[in-house]
């Protein structure tokens, strides 16, 4: 039997401001145009080296707070542009200024938890789903009208051991990744692999809670878009998966509810201002 997710209501972090409620009504309306198209919008950017101070006064004292945590300045760095980027993107999309959008957290669907649940949209308190990925060099944004969508990039790495492959892939993904030869061809179809469940698994927002990366069968050899079951607790979920080209040295999937109340419709990728 196939379910579809339950809705999490979101939890406004604690920088929001929780007495504001307006929406205008130029984001009502995007979020209404996506809803009946089902259209899904996915952002990436490159990642640099330093903070970029234009980036850092988009975030709230929550983010500030986040990126000083990091002991490295290039982390922290890319922390803070992917946050600042996300912001610019979700303003830009729904026609408002990029200060006023607050990020939070929908309550984990499995625990119930308000801390670690996935990100939400909560200023403007619109329908949004939003996924947010990094990796070195690069991040990625998700956006979509409903409750679920997620959204991962990797960058290409040769695999360290095949003890890595036994925690990140099903059996007869590991022998089919195995068989090929150490080079570009096994590194890619490994990523392919990795970036699809991980996609899956911020999709259904139960995270490490959820199914075991080795037990989720994303079918590497194959190429997109598929449908990818998750099976958690008794409950089965599917999930269109495809694959997206970043034109660069990542890997990088997006997923959404095969069966939910917003049509699949079409990934707008957008590339970064050059």
């Amino acid at each position: 039997m196939t379910t579809r997710p339950a809705t999490a209501a979101a939890h406004i972090d604690h920088a929001a401001d929780v007495g504001e409620v307006y929406v205008p009504e130029t984001a009502r309306a995007v979020v209404a145009r996506l809803r009946e198209s089902g259209a899904a919008h996915v952002w990436w950017w490159p990642l640099g080296e330093a903070t970029d101070p234009a980036d850092f006064v988009l975030l709230d004292e929550q983010e500030r707070a986040r990126m000083r945590r990091f002991h490295a300045p290039r982390d922290a760095a890319a922390f803070t542009t992917t946050r600042a980027g996300a912001r610019r993107a979700v303003a830009g999309l729904l026609g408002v200024p990029a200060h006023t959008v607050r990020f939070g957290r929908r309550i984990c669907p499995g625990c119930g938890d308000a801390d670690h649940g996935p990100p939400a949209v909560v200023r403007p308190p619109v329908p949004l789903a939003v996924s947010l990925s990094r990796t070195d060099g690069c991040g990625v944004l998700a956006v979509r009208a409903g409750d679920w969508v997620g959204v991962d990039v990797e960058a290409y790495r040769p695999m360290e051991s095949e003890a890595l492959a036994q925690l990140v892939l099903t059996p007869d993904e590991t022998d089919r990744i195995l068989s090929l030869p150490e080079g570009p061809g096994r590194t890619s179809l490994f990523h392919r692999a990795w970036t699809r469940k991980e996609a899956v698994v911020k999709a259904v927002g139960l995270g490490l809670l959820g199914m075991p990366l080795n037990t989720l069968d994303v079918a590497p050899g194959q190429d997109g878009p598929l449908t990818v079951t998750h099976i958690h607790d008794g409950r089965t979920t599917t999930w269109h998966v495809e694959d997206l080209d970043l034109n660069g040295p990542w890997s990088a999937s997006l997923a959404r509810p095969s069966a939910s109340a917003t049509p699949l419709g079409p990934v707008h990728l957008h590339a970064p201002a050059v």
